[in-house]
């Protein structure tokens, strides 16, 4: 989606924050590339905006306020955390955030080098993260549950994409392994619950920072651990997994399942990018495809 479409444009965050933070209306507004349910613009040299764009519901960013504040004090990667709440208006009637900026450049347009580094240190933020989580905590919504509940959408994605040099058979068989792994019996554990190529940023052929919690919900790791997979270079996910040391072998078949799901989805995006459909994004095919080779093989 481009910027006509959304309807929202550097005049509109200014006149936004000349309304409700007048402070902060003369640093330098410019949009960030990317973006689907809320639409980035930097702000100034540590700031950013946070539109509500093609969210339906308000509670992504409400939870990002209520939670990350709290959150970033305890993990070891930068988070973008809220400072300054927008409230609708009759400019612009959703909600948004001003939130601190998080320097990096997202994965789907960079890559990871230092794989043992970057294995290293998702292992730490993600051990960090799953800490269980207070009874106010929000559960989670469209995702988060055992991966049997998702096998319909597995199977659409399956069905949908084009899957090249890809296996059908190979793929449903990861799937069905994490269909039938025992579920999560331990505590509900805050989990960031989107972690893909897009929502985490590289700096120096490694991870620099984690940005988009807006689906931040208490339940299962094993959505988060599908990272190993999704974003670290072949050959790194058994450091990961022997890093993070806290997943038994019921948690790393789910992850992995999810994960195959997961890269079935970013190759459906990438697929409607080369097509030009909306909201198609073309380089997340590459990402996907290389995940999936990952996943295929394992650790």
């Amino acid at each position: 989606m481009i910027e006509s479409e959304s309807g929202i444009s550097e005049e509109l965050v200014r006149d936004l924050l000349r309304d409700q933070h007048p402070d902060l209306a003369e640093l330098p507004v410019r949009p960030v590339e990317g973006g689907w349910g809320n639409q980035m613009w930097r702000l100034g040299d540590e700031l950013a905006v946070r539109m509500q764009r093609m969210d339906t519901s308000p509670e992504p960013q409400l939870k990002e306020r209520r939670w990350l504040p709290t959150l970033a004090a305890r993990l070891p990667l930068p988070i973008p955390v809220p400072v300054r709440a927008g409230a609708p208006s009759e400019r612009f009637p959703k909600i948004w955030t001003v939130m601190t900026w998080v320097e990096g450049t997202p994965l789907d347009h960079g890559s990871i080098t230092r794989g043992d580094h970057a294995a290293d240190i998702l292992a730490a933020f993600l051990k960090a993260l799953h800490m269980e989580a207070p009874a106010e905590a929000p559960d989670a919504s469209d995702r988060g549950g055992h991966p049997e509940e998702y096998t319909q959408g597995f199977e659409n994605f399956l069905r949908d994409v084009d899957l090249g040099r890809f296996a059908a058979a190979d793929i449903r068989a990861v799937w069905d392994d994490a269909v039938t792994a025992p579920a999560w019996q331990g505590p509900r554990v805050w989990v960031h619950g989107d972690l893909h190529p897009a929502n985490v940023v590289v700096a120096d052929g490694t991870l620099a920072g984690i940005v988009d919690f807006g689906n931040v919900f208490a339940g299962d790791p094993a959505w988060d651990l599908s990272a190993a997979w999704l974003l670290l270079p072949a050959g790194a996910a058994a450091r990961f997994f022997d890093g993070y040391a806290q997943a038994d072998e019921a948690a790393v078949r789910r992850a992995r399942g999810l994960a195959a799901m997961k890269c079935l989805f970013l190759m459906l995006m990438g697929q409607s990018g080369d097509r030009g459909l909306p909201g198609g994004k073309s380089n997340w095919g590459p990402a996907g495809r290389s995940a999936l080779d990952r996943v295929l093989k394992g650790l």
